[in-house]
């Protein structure tokens, strides 16, 4: 790798973090770690050890590429990572700013100080046209233009190169909840202890996907009917939620064959948790033994449609926003357009006064106007 111009010396040596440079950091990185000269990684216990070791593999892709501006790119990414972004976060920002860079290097930019803004706007064109997301899109585009607030930082780009934002306009769907029927339906085909805990806990707390397979069994208080989410899947956020009393009593059958030895509430086969893929294939093996393969329900439908029956309940918005761990009512805000049963009821009133039928209660556009005074008593005062 090219030469990291930084000072000799680095501060986190003292605490025992990094190699003396970031040199010598990225280079370990792209190592294996039985070739390390020193036990690097012997000071991390296991969890931190794991973490470290994911998040070796954005660098790796980094250390086996050549492309304009990977270094900076290396020292950006170093930046976040010491911000504690999670490693998604990493991998993300490292794939939208390696397509943005290495679209550059097409257009025959050999330095980073010749990006311009038409090579930005060039590059979501090309995107585009092939078809991408709007949404994923939107996603590179903030990695990017993060990646150019670290460049005008550094002084490598001028500060009004790229003032000019391109904005996505992106489409704001409603939640997908599964139909109540289809619900009924679903748990009717799943005979399997484990996979029906899963998805009752998701359809009566509103858990993601990644904060119910992260659960440990000390998280989890059945006697309290309560699960504690120390930190939030997206946000970061920690909240409790409650369990209703299926979802507890299939938690119960699920402790009692379960290994004991594991400290996940939820594994695969011979492993100590359990990945997306496998959970994905799990819920999608279930909805085509109960016949709803066709109506594109997800992982995530299990959390909207628990937001929407709390909703049609009568609910209150903001307690729905604390079970559900939204930073920004407006997120919660979705699910009352999906399901408003006063809306509701007032266009079927209102409908069946403009068809005639008869309804309760008066007639709101049968009311008489009311009579205008006569011209003496209003002209009285001034005689």
């Amino acid at each position: 790798m090219e030469p990291f111009d930084i000072p000799p010396i680095n501060p986190n040596l003292t605490h025992g973090c990094h190699p003396l440079t970031q040199k010598e950091h990225f280079k370990d990185l792209s190592r294996k770690e039985d070739e390390l000269d020193i036990p690097f990684w012997a000071m991390f216990d296991q969890s931190r050890q794991r973490k470290r070791k994911t998040r070796r593999t954005v660098f790796d892709r980094l250390a086996e590429k050549r492309f304009l501006g990977r270094i900076h790119l290396a020292k950006y990414l170093y930046v976040k990572q010491r911000q504690q972004c999670k490693h998604r976060t990493l991998s993300n920002y490292c794939i939208s700013i390696t397509f943005f860079l290495q679209f550059a290097e097409l257009l025959g930019r050999i330095k980073l100080e010749q990006l311009t803004f038409d090579d930005l706007d060039a590059f979501v064109e090309y995107e585009q046209d092939r078809g991408i997301a709007p949404s994923t899109l939107q996603l590179r585009l903030l990695g990017i233009y993060g990646f150019v607030r670290y460049l005008v930082d550094e002084e490598i780009l001028p500060l009004n190169r790229f003032a000019r934002k391109i904005r996505i306009k992106l489409p704001d769907s409603l939640p997908r909840a599964m139909d109540p029927a289809d619900v009924k339906q679903l748990l009717s085909v799943i005979g399997n202890v484990r996979d029906r805990a899963m998805i009752l806990v998701m359809l009566r707390t509103g858990l993601r996907i990644g904060e119910l397979l992260n659960l440990e069994m000390d998280d989890v208080r059945l006697d309290e009917k309560k699960i504690f989410i120390w930190e939030g899947a997206k946000n970061r956020t920690g909240r409790t939620v409650c369990l209703s009393e299926d979802a507890a009593c299939a938690l119960r059958r699920w402790f009692d064959c379960r290994d004991s030895e594991k400290d996940h509430v939820f594994y695969a086969h011979r492993r100590p948790t359990m990945s997306y893929t496998t959970a994905r294939y799990m819920l999608t093996k279930h909805l085509n033994k109960a016949g709803l393969a066709g109506k594109g329900y997800t992982l995530h439908s299990l959390r909207h449609t628990f937001a929407t029956d709390l909703l049609n309940a009568g609910m209150r918005l903001e307690c729905l926003q604390q079970l559900l761990g939204h930073a920004d009512l407006q997120m919660t805000l979705r699910y009352a357009r999906l399901s408003d049963k006063t809306r509701e009821e007032e266009y079927f009133k209102a409908m069946a006064i403009i068809e005639g039928e008869p309804t309760d209660g008066p007639d709101p556009f049968n009311c008489p106007f009311p009579s205008s005074p006569e011209a003496p008593e209003l002209f009285a005062a001034h005689d």
